[in-house]
């Protein structure tokens, strides 16, 4: 079982300081929060950093700080490679949809980009602070020219990734021109809560996710948590040829498939078996309820969020849930469609490191697999 990985705030940053099997703390870990161009830590020879597209405007949520505790996660995995090559993780998270910051494109500093969910329209010149779907959100579209111009590059490197949820996956969506936002009815109401979804045919015959599917009952159904306004449909002449459909909504528990896509793979890596771009439309970063307060009370005691917003979160988290076993069925979601691919990429990039200065590694992302 992953430890749960603890911040301590220095100069502006965070670092983890988990007293963990290994070492306390372990000086693996870094954080970083990027507003400002100043912001930006110069490349280290010692860092292999992960940018992280922050598309939450602000707004207080638990899925942010959800995805860096994922990186942590897999740093501590990695901690023996990591402590034996002097080498640490930084998560690089830049305020994009606020400061207009986006991560450079992949090279020698970026491999892996992880997006996270976020308020409002998923087409930034909706967002007049006014409109229902705005959110309240009154944003500066020009950010999602250079995120584009990124999405390209990242597509077109065979050694690059990007895994996204929610909002990113909106952002994608518009971009492949695999489906475009539609606010749902008055009928279908917000979606929210843990809900369901559909494995598609495609997904069945995929080498990752097939072994999902060997999981799953045999109609291919798995349980998500999702919190957002929009379904994201493909155009009445289906998917462009180079999106590959992974998992569409389930009109309610049981109920049949309906016509908005929730998960799409982009792009795959070099041995063909684990996607390298891909998102999904719920929320596999919230995950272990334990962990989930643990990180809601962080927040509460650094001041991020209200009593009431505390309040509010902490009674959902420990409330019961529908069945007995939707907590491991959640986990099971959160394994295929995040945290394996997440570990795939990142134990990649780590081993990569580590044999560029002439040194062998026991770690290797196959172990993944």
């Amino acid at each position: 079982m992953p430890f749960a990985c603890t911040f301590k705030q220095q100069h502006g940053r965070q670092f983890c300081v988990t007293d963990c099997p290994a070492s306390a703390p372990c000086g693996i870990f870094e954080y970083v929060r990027v507003e400002r161009p100043e912001d930006i830590p110069a490349p280290d020879p010692a860092a292999i950093d992960v940018p992280l597209l922050d598309m939450n405007h602000g707004w207080p949520n638990l899925g942010h700080d959800s995805l860096v505790h994922a990186v942590m996660d897999a740093a501590c995995e990695s901690i023996e490679t990591l402590e034996d090559a002097e080498l640490r993780i930084r998560v690089l998270s830049y305020d994009v949809r606020r400061s207009g910051l986006v991560p450079e494109i992949p090279g020698e500093r970026f491999s892996l980009y992880l997006g996270t969910g976020g308020p409002g329209h998923i087409d930034p010149r909706r967002n007049d602070g006014e409109a229902t779907e705005a959110q309240g959100v009154r944003e500066d579209p020009t950010w999602e020219t250079p995120a584009y111009r990124l999405f390209d590059a990242i597509r077109e490197n065979e050694d690059a990734a990007l895994l996204g949820v929610c909002h990113t996956f909106g952002i994608l969506c518009r971009w492949s021109g695999a489906a475009q936002p539609v606010l749902r009815s008055a009928q279908k109401g917000k979606c929210t809560g843990v809900l369901e979804n559909v494995l598609s045919d495609p997904a069945r015959e995929h080498p990752w996710f097939g072994h999902f599917a060997s999981q799953l009952d045999e109609d291919g159904r798995l349980r998500v948590v999702e919190n957002r306004l929009f379904d994201l449909v493909p155009p009445e002449t289906g998917l462009p040829a180079d999106v590959l459909p992974i998992g569409w909504e389930a009109l309610g528990i049981g109920g049949p498939r309906g016509d908005a896509v929730t998960m799409i793979e982009l792009a795959r890596d070099r041995t063909g078996v684990m996607p390298r771009v891909f998102a999904v439309n719920h929320h596999p970063e919230i995950v272990d309820r334990y962990r989930q307060v643990m990180i809601l009370s962080q927040k509460r005691e650094r001041g991020e969020v209200s009593e009431e917003w505390y309040r509010e979160r902490l009674e959902i988290l420990t409330g019961s849930l529908p069945d007995e076993d939707v907590d491991q069925r959640l986990h099971l979601t959160s394994d295929f469609t995040l945290l394996g691919p997440l570990r795939f990429h990142l134990f990649r990039q780590i081993r990569g490191r580590v044999e560029s200065r002439g040194r062998w590694t026991g770690l290797h992302e196959s172990r993944v697999l």
